[in-house]
């Protein structure tokens, strides 16, 4: 009898480990979820709209990438400055004019998407001037909010 209930627990045990360790079939893709060449294509176009923005002398354009809210992060020069507001005061202080603004070249985009709502994007960015030329790194957290990218921190930095 106890051979009976041994033998019967061991082939209840062996069914169970072969249900538990199936694999269930691949769930189906959420089509309300974009692909992740379709995110960058988005945050690449975010990008561009930013750099038109820019050569066209609209601060406040380049700024529509940016998450307005006290929150954002925008690291620069050795300084952090928070929130939208600030920064924005920051690029309007910095660049006064036309000839200060120059034209802006973003390059080297590096996309990489974390999760359907966040990514980081590395590049290269150069402002062509009359008198110079400066350049340098950047490093954007990016978040999707309503169906939207925005960036949520930049890091930016200077080759000089």
């Amino acid at each position: 009898m106890r051979q009976t209930i041994l033998a019967a627990t061991a082939l209840c045990l062996a069914g169970f480990s072969v249900t538990a360790c199936q694999t269930a079939e691949p769930a189906a893709a959420d089509a309300s979820v974009p692909s992740v060449a379709e995110d960058e294509a988005a945050i690449t176009a975010l990008l561009e709209r930013q750099d038109e923005a820019w050569n066209a002398g609209d601060i406040e354009g380049f700024m529509d990438g940016y998450w307005q809210s006290p929150e954002l992060r925008f690291a620069s020069g050795g300084t952090v400055v928070r929130g939208y507001a600030p920064t924005l005061e920051r690029y309007r202080t910095r660049y006064s004019s036309r000839a200060a603004m120059g034209t802006l070249d973003t390059s080297d985009l590096e996309i990489v998407r974390l999760s359907p709502d966040a990514a980081i994007v590395h590049g290269r960015w150069q402002l062509e001037r009359e008198n110079d030329t400066p350049g340098g790194l950047f490093t954007l957290v990016l978040r999707r909010m309503d169906g939207e990218w925005k960036i949520i921190s930049d890091t930016t930095t200077s080759a000089d």
